[in-house]
């Protein structure tokens, strides 16, 4: 009897939260630094700051703390294009990247999760503001070095109370942008997730059930077996912000539950862990990452997520990373790692069956109104495949130049659906476009459209 057991792979992704420069002026800084700290009485000027940095400033418990926020990385940020751009240059060239090769020789993976800055009213940290800035410039990235196998997906912050573009609330329906920042991207640049990151990684119901119908792939979560560092930050105790303390740690990748996304259950969409780099709370460390690696030589695939910030130099992140990798080789000399695009490593976690179906393909067919018809719609079909969650995903621009969601009529089958054009909805004398899309549970993504004069 042979027991020697096969050997799992570990799935390096970088996620990386891509949102541009990020300015912060000492006044700004100092406004960050007293949100998580009690700096009452301490002037905001560069004096004070390395006094703060040195520990020369009495702040009780808080002084070490506060020293560790400012170790030079955390306290930095890319400002303009221009620093972001230079800081690009170096980490994604080819040399880098090969500097230190996975098991089966490529190089390193960014997967480049990007947002909007839009629906803000103030902008104190000089975010580049406006659709598809973000999305873009990495879009031409990535093209631009077709022999890479970066890939593009999507990254949210559902506004604040105020609309401050520095900030991040946790109610993604509270206005409109949500719905804006996906349907101008699809009708835009016939692009459509299917795989997500969350602002602050702060899930709640509302985003969990929106995700549990459209996007297969969800890579927030960051639960640590020790949540002291979370516990005892502002942003992030009682449940503030990113929650994610009683998920699963052990790298594993799970369904949630229906009614809390945290806990096992049975939905349809698969959550992925993925750490931060060298931040204040949620790290990756030598310990986590031989975790994934012990796991691995269970037998068992293993997605090994990393987060990251364009706006930070992610070749003091990446190079962390390798320095981490080195260790791993040692203690695991047996065990292969593969830097990996995000929906490759989810799709290792699926099924066989599923991973046998076939290929998403959709149909859509305009129907005029005629004898036996009273209104004008249109019918999506499947013709291969099986759409993720129960509807594939409708975005309409009007001729007014205005981008509108809304759901689909259900056929009887539950592979088609309909959409009518009428006084409940919205006159075909209106519509500019209407296109489709949707994916399957292996991460394909199937997009139709039909325009009208």
């Amino acid at each position: 009897m042979n027991n020697q057991m096969t050997q799992g792979t570990v799935y390096i992704v970088h996620a990386v939260d891509t949102e541009g420069p990020l300015y912060e002026s000492i006044e700004s800084k100092f406004e960050r630094l007293g949100e998580l700290f009690d700096l009452s009485g301490v002037k905001a000027n560069i004096g004070n700051l390395e006094k703060l940095s040195k520990g020369e400033i009495d702040l009780g418990s808080a002084t070490k703390d506060l020293q560790e926020v400012l170790k030079t990385h955390k306290n930095s940020t890319l400002g303009t294009w221009t620093e972001l751009n230079e800081m690009l240059e170096e980490v994604t060239s080819e040399e880098y990247r090969l500097s230190h090769p996975d098991s089966f020789g490529d190089g390193w993976v960014f997967n480049w999760f990007c947002m909007d800055h839009v629906g803000y009213q103030s902008n104190p940290r000089k975010r580049d503001m406006g659709y598809h800035n973000i999305h873009d410039r990495y879009v031409a990235l990535v093209e631009d070095q077709d022999w890479s196998n970066d890939t593009i997906s999507f990254h949210f912050h559902p506004v604040s109370t105020y609309r401050e573009a520095h900030r991040c609330g946790t109610h993604y329906f509270r206005t409109d942008d949500f719905y804006q920042t996906l349907c101008r991207r699809l009708i835009d640049r016939n692009f459509f997730p299917s795989s997500y990151r969350a602002g602050f990684q702060a899930e709640r119901p509302d985003i969990h059930w929106f995700l549990e119908q459209f996007i297969p792939y969800d890579i927030s979560n960051m639960a640590c077996e020790n949540t002291s560092d979370i516990d005892a930050c502002i942003d992030f105790k009682n449940g503030r912000s990113g929650n994610w303390r009683n998920a699963p740690n052990d790298w594993s990748v799970y369904h949630p539950d229906h009614d809390d996304y945290q806990k096992p259950g049975n939905c349809r969409r698969l959550i992925g862990r993925a750490l931060n780099i060298n931040t204040r709370i949620g790290n990756i460390t030598q310990e986590e990452m031989d975790k994934a690696f012990d796991r691995a030589s269970q037998g068992k695939d293993t997605l090994l997520g990393l987060c990251s910030h364009d706006w930070r130099d992610l070749t003091l992140e990446v190079s962390k990373i390798f320095e981490m990798l080195e260790c791993c080789k040692k203690k695991f000399p047996e065990i292969n790692y593969k830097f990996s695009q995000t929906n490759e490593a989810f799709k290792t976690q699926l099924l066989d069956a599923q991973k046998k179906q076939s290929k998403l393909k959709l149909k859509i067919v305009f129907h005029e109104e005629e004898r036996g018809v009273d209104v004008d719609f249109i019918e999506i079909k499947t013709l291969e495949g099986k759409v993720f969650g129960p509807q594939p995903y409708l975005a309409i621009k009007t001729k007014s130049q205005r981008y509108i969601h809304d759901n689909l009529d259900f056929g009887s089958s539950g592979d088609i659906w309909y959409y009518a054009f009428h006084h409940d909805t919205l006159p075909l004398s209106d519509v500019s476009e209407v296109v489709v899309a949707a994916n399957d549970i292996n991460g394909n993504t199937e997009i139709v459209r039909l325009k009208f004069e």
